[in-house]
């Protein structure tokens, strides 16, 4: 057999647990009895008796003046308990349990137990414009004018306005709730993500409506339960038996119109039950409580903001770094190039590299994505083409260890596009890889145009992709524009109409014949006045590349 006891709680809120080890044990005010409480008016002297039947324990009413009572109903004769049976007696309420302390399931702070939606006759509802308010029904204003109510008021006042951190102020404001309506236990829950997070807790095992939950999130709804123990929704629950208490309450955690939370608080005390006035002064308390939670979340985002506003700063400052100031000085080449991130920092690239022979090296790039992972991924491509330009010369051959080397490394949701050309300024001889890039547009002097397509897939999906050499020859007056997709998928605010090739081809050859930095200042002036000042939406790069007359 397992081994029974009791775990008797008196009115001071104080608990005992006795092991039932011996056959029978009686209680009263006499001190003949096993279990003695002389000061305990309501208690006969010879109260009542526990005693051993077979594998069961029976209690036994001796005649008392008061009477016992087993899960609320007097008894008359022996009766056979079971674990979790709760059995009052004077002030005393005791609860039968067999196995110890494992009844009471200790491995949670809280769950929530579906019940019926019906509010409970022993339930009372408020809210906070009603306290405030004091409309009919409400819990009136005067119970919240005592003294000790505004002492605790201001108190909580001070302790709010200091600066503390989240996690503290959790603490703290449970704290004060507790103290303020002499509860026994509390929890303090915050919405995040749409579900309750418990982030200050006095107790364990709580087990907490899911009517009580959501009529408080969803309605703005405070609501007091008088007596759990004889609640018709609540007596049957066995945290509330097992642990003896009496008096619940639940308040939203409101700022405004806004619900962030709960404050759930209950009491063992059988003397002094929470009342209307406590429940008026925890709402209160909780509004306090939830705009001072509120400030201190904004505050911890703007600081979060402000540190990470000045490390994008200095992200972009190195990002910068990492691309051309100005463009090498190239006899018989004009080039001009530009990156304008839609963002602090973006992960559209480009470069020169400076071939044996004079060989001039162009590249763009596109990293998938925005913001600071595109600009990470851009730094590292960057270094790797460093390192790849100084050991090969044909454009194939680079973007394939380029390919081998990022795709074992790169993220799964991650790739780039890429293009790689190699301009021999004395004989105009154009030799390009193009791995997945938008293909670069080569404006002829007498403003026919040829778009370098071909060359393999884009970077970093498959690590033994095969990329071809492309050549194509650049006559005197004939340009290169290298470009991200930044530049022809600009759009208006109210538009889906993008940039698009054609337009941007328009520009290129209405200015083949001018100079690269003026050709890239037209289609940059083209772009800005087709967004019609929406900015860009996406990193804009640009590359002109032009064989002089």
């Amino acid at each position: 057999m397992t081994d029974a006891e009791l775990v008797i709680q008196s009115p001071d809120g104080n608990s005992r647990i006795i092991p039932l080890g011996v056959d029978r044990v009686g209680l009263g005010r006499s001190s003949n009895n096993e279990l003695c409480y002389p000061d305990d008016s309501g208690l006969s002297r010879q109260h009542l008796a526990f005693e051993k039947s077979g594998d069961d324990w029976i209690v036994r009413d001796l005649g008392s003046k008061n009477g016992t009572q087993v899960n609320g109903t007097r008894i008359a004769g022996p009766h056979v308990l079971k674990s979790g049976d709760r059995i009052t007696a004077g002030h005393l309420v005791m609860v039968h349990r067999v196995g110890g302390a494992e009844t009471l399931s200790p491995g949670h702070t809280v769950c929530f137990v579906p019940e019926a939606d019906s509010p409970s006759s022993t339930t009372v509802a408020t809210n906070l414009e009603g306290v405030l308010s004091q409309k009919p029904g409400s819990i009136t204003a005067p119970e919240m004018a005592s003294a000790n109510s505004v002492q605790i008021l201001i108190r909580a006042g001070q302790e709010l306005s200091s600066h503390r951190p989240l996690p503290e102020l959790f603490r703290v404001i449970l704290d004060l709730s507790i103290e303020a309506v002499g509860a026994t236990r509390g929890l303090l829950l915050i919405l995040e993500k749409n579900e309750l997070v418990v982030r200050a807790a006095n107790g364990d095992n709580f087990e907490i409506s899911t009517a009580v939950r959501d009529r408080v999130l969803n309605e703005k709804t405070s609501l007091l339960v008088h007596d759990a123990q004889f609640d018709a929704d609540l007596a049957g629950r066995q945290s509330i038996v097992m642990q003896g208490m009496r008096s619940i309450m639940a308040v939203p955690l409101q700022t405004r119109d806004l619900v962030i939370g709960l404050i759930y608080v209950d009491t063992q005390n059988l003397i002094r039950p929470f009342t209307g006035a406590d429940l008026s002064l925890l709402t209160v308390m909780a509004n306090v409580a939830a705009i001072r939670l509120e400030q201190a979340r904004l505050n911890e985002v703007e600081q979060v903001e402000r540190v990470m506003a000045r490390e994008l700063s200095q992200a972009a400052e190195i990002q910068r770094g990492l691309l051309p100031s100005i463009p090498p000085s190239i006899p018989g080449i004009e080039l001009a190039g530009c990156n304008l991130s839609c963002r602090t920092v973006g992960g559209d690239y480009y470069d020169y590299f400076l071939f044996p022979g004079g060989r001039l090296g162009i590249v763009v790039a596109d990293v998938a994505g925005k913001g600071m992972p595109a600009a990470m991924m851009m730094s590292k491509l960057q270094a790797h083409m460093q390192v790849f330009a100084e050991e090969a010369e044909d454009p194939a051959v680079i973007v394939k260890r380029l390919n081998r080397n990022i795709a074992a490394k790169c993220p799964n949701n991650r790739f780039i596009t890429f293009f790689l050309g190699v301009l021999d300024p004395e004989t105009g001889e154009f030799r390009y890889c193009n791995a997945g890039h938008n293909p670069p547009l080569l404006v002829r002097r007498d403003r026919s145009i040829e778009m370098l397509e071909g060359g393999g897939i884009i970077l970093g999906i498959v690590p033994d992709a095969e990329y071809e050499t492309q050549t194509v020859q650049l006559d005197r007056g004939d340009l290169i524009a290298l470009y991200s997709d930044g530049v022809t998928e600009s759009m208006p605010f109210e538009s889906e109409e993008e940039f698009g090739e054609e337009k941007l081809g328009k520009v290129l050859k209405a200015n083949v014949g001018l100079h690269a930095k003026v050709v890239m200042d037209h289609v940059l002036a083209a772009i800005t006045e087709w967004t019609a000042g929406a900015g860009f939406a996406d990193d804009v790069t640009l590359v002109i590349a032009r064989r002089q007359p």
